[in-house]
């Protein structure tokens, strides 16, 4: 037997037994996380038939669940075509196609809060078989980028959580509205069209909550974004977490305003409270290698788990929240792309004095240059560095083959390290 195929081989008896182990509601999320990041979805990119396969599935799965229908005329489906003069599709050919939202409500018991929503929404769309926004080299555009993590796992945990929320006897005193996006990876588009066309009043919406990748859940660590949104939800993050007096749940990075690259950000540009739900960023991110069978399927049931607690609090909550309103970061206005190529791989869970990476990508010009995992950068050239959008603006300002100095704080040293920039695939 070649060494390659017992590699294989070994690795298929690990998942088999790890397979047995798994409680009834993992297999069952397992699935369908398996079916959404299948390679026949086609990498549910827009314009896909993998996409069209990948709604009517969330549509039957609420269905199944016993949601209501959401979506137009008695559907669950709210379907609209992009744009072709969005700034989002320049890079693509999706102007004029055609993309549907996937939407069922779980009605409220309460006469006085069911005219309350709590939205809970993620999105089912990925890069389909790669080109813009792929991460790969170049020659990876043409084959399937699956996006088991990104979103299949969020998609998965929305409809675990919906099955929690509508199997508990009683129902939830606010009404819950549950939403597939898609268009996200063309840059929100479906949060976007849904603001812009919401299923019910704007200001009935008490809170959004968002589930963006998270089935790589790693040391318990969660980040929770949005946390600054409301003036209630730390302390209530926190006493869910702590539930149970057997200590904390998670490792949990709550904190931030609404602002972000995922679907969150527009009910915040619409002045809602949000959270939104991450296990962090890895090396598969926007890869080809980003498969169903990397995914920590245990601790996405976990994070489901906690999402639904964080759900049913909020809808049963007896007064209101405090919005809390922030300016959008500059960066996020315009389209002017990611500039040239770095190769880290950022720690979205707090921005310490400068972005922190939790690693380099294999022959990267970060890792030729030295950076390290744990190396927080403080500045890029003649940029200073505080957070992501000034690593952004800074890679923006060069071109590939530029030579620049990078300023790190490396445990309690400061070093200076030399790289030459690459281009983007």
């Amino acid at each position: 037997m070649h060494i390659t195929s017992l590699l294989l081989a070994t690795r298929l008896v690990l998942q088999t037994q790890a397979h047995d182990t798994l409680t009834p509601a993992a297999h069952r999320a397992l699935n369908d996380l398996h079916y959404l990041a299948d390679d026949a979805r086609e990498g549910r990119g827009v314009g896909t038939r993998g996409l069209e396969e990948a709604g009517a599935y969330l549509a039957r799965a609420f269905k199944t669940i016993g949601l209501a229908p959401g979506g137009d005329s008695g559907t669950y489906f709210q379907t609209f075509t992009i744009s072709p003069t969005a700034p989002a599709v320049v890079h693509s050919d999706a102007g004029g196609k055609t993309i549907r939202n996937v939407i069922g409500v779980l009605r409220g018991r309460s006469p006085a809060r069911r005219g309350e929503v709590v939205v809970v929404g993620a999105h089912y769309d990925h890069l389909g078989l790669g080109g813009f926004g792929a991460l790969d080299d170049p020659d990876s555009t043409g084959k399937v980028h699956n996006g088991a993590d990104d979103n299949a796992s969020g998609t998965t945990a929305l409809l675990e959580v919906a099955r929690r929320l509508a199997g508990r006897r009683g129902g939830p005193d606010r009404t819950v509205l549950f939403i597939a996006f898609s268009g996200e990876e063309l840059g929100d588009l479906g949060s976007g069209h849904y603001v812009a066309h919401p299923t019910v009043p704007l200001d009935s919406i008490y809170t959004m909550l968002n589930m963006d990748m998270v089935g790589r859940l790693r040391n318990a660590k969660l980040i929770v974004s949005g946390a600054a949104t409301t003036k209630e939800f730390p302390a209530l993050l926190d006493s869910l977490n702590r539930a149970g007096g057997s200590g904390p749940r998670f490792d949990l990075r709550a904190s931030g305003d609404g602002w972000g690259p995922s679907d969150h950000a527009s009910f915040y540009g619409a002045e809602r409270p949000v959270l939104h739900f991450f296990t962090d960023l890895h090396g598969d991110y926007h890869r080809t290698t980003d498969d169903w069978d990397k995914i920590n399927i245990v601790g996405l049931e976990e994070v489901a788990d906690f999402v639904a607690a964080t759900v049913t609090a909020l809808a049963n909550r007896p007064g209101g929240l405090t919005f809390v309103d922030a300016p959008p970061p500059q960066t996020a206005i315009g389209g002017a792309g990611y500039g040239a190529y770095l190769g880290t791989i950022p720690d979205m869970s707090e921005s310490p004095g400068g972005v922190r990476i939790t690693g380099a990508r294999a022959g990267s010009p970060a890792e030729q240059a030295g950076l390290k995992a744990g190396d927080v950068i403080t500045a890029i050239g003649e940029k200073t560095v505080a957070n992501l959008y000034d690593m952004t603006d800074a890679l923006r300002s060069h071109q590939a083959g530029d030579t620049v100095v990078i300023v790190v704080k490396r445990d309690t040293a400061t070093v200076r390290l030399t790289a030459i920039l690459g281009k983007r695939s």
